[in-house]
């Protein structure tokens, strides 16, 4: 688990507490309750106005771990926050344990489609899997430049990976490694987004309380998917209008 960091104190921080994480890792995976994906349709149609079609791709967070339905989590909040101006055509394609890769074979394996935008959600599986921070952004371009020429998507969001230093689930110091390491995933994001056509960096400012958590101690709550689609919603139809009049 340690390692995959540039950064001198961390590096050898991580090092000298190797075995402790390695052991608390074991823990962790034993102890925390494995919540299912949640009921509800994977796709859909929803709202009235300009035709809109959006996918929301990558991990268990996308996929809405921690709420009971679909509506409740991302992709219905998410459809429901466009769909007071668009006419949405939304689709989830979203698993459990996703890491990067995954979603590059995912994407490679999937028939051709036409998006308008992309919501992604990909990092806390390569966070806690021990990816190599320049392996997951050569991933994150994989997956950039298939959205764009097999799915023909203007608009990429990229969701930042969530805080992972205030997860009830993880103790310490294994909470401190996996927050700094999603810190550093988060930067290098961040400055990739800025050289990708197309793309966005998005991070919503999710609140610090426990309650606003699955009972997991690990996914989002109710409260939390809400937050995150109205942000993300908010950056689509910010970019959306933007787009308006170059395409005439």
């Amino acid at each position: 688990m340690p390692g995959h960091d540039s950064t001198p104190g961390y590096r050898a921080a991580a090092i000298v507490l190797a075995p402790l994480l390695m052991v608390q890792g074991l823990y962790v995976r034993l102890v925390t309750p494995r919540l299912p994906e949640p009921s509800g349709a994977r796709s859909g149609v929803c709202g009235s106005g300009p035709p809109l079609s959006l996918l929301i791709l990558g991990d268990s967070a996308a996929a809405g771990v921690g709420v009971m339905t679909q509506d409740e989590a991302l992709s219905g909040r998410l459809a429901a926050v466009l769909g007071s101006q668009f006419r949405v055509s939304w689709k989830l394609m979203a698993r459990t344990g996703n890491r990067a890769k995954d979603i590059v074979s995912m994407l490679a394996a999937a028939s051709p489609e036409r998006f308008d935008a992309v919501v992604t959600s990909i990092g806390v599986n390569d966070v806690t899997h021990g990816t190599g921070l320049g392996a997951w952004i050569d991933q994150q371009g994989r997956i950039a430049e298939l959205l764009r020429a097999k799915f023909q998507v203007r608009h990429v969001i990229l969701s930042g990976v969530p805080p992972m230093h205030l997860f009830p689930a993880l103790p310490q110091p294994l909470r401190w490694y996996l927050g700094e390491r999603a810190k550093r995933f988060n930067g290098a994001l961040m400055v990739f987004a800025q050289s990708c056509s197309g793309c966005e960096f998005a991070a919503p400012d999710f609140p610090r309380e426990p309650a606003t958590m699955a009972t997991d101690g690990f996914h989002p709550g109710a409260r939390a998917y809400a937050m995150w689609a109205d942000h993300v919603g908010g950056v689509i139809r910010r970019r959306l209008r933007q787009a308006r009049p170059a395409s005439g």
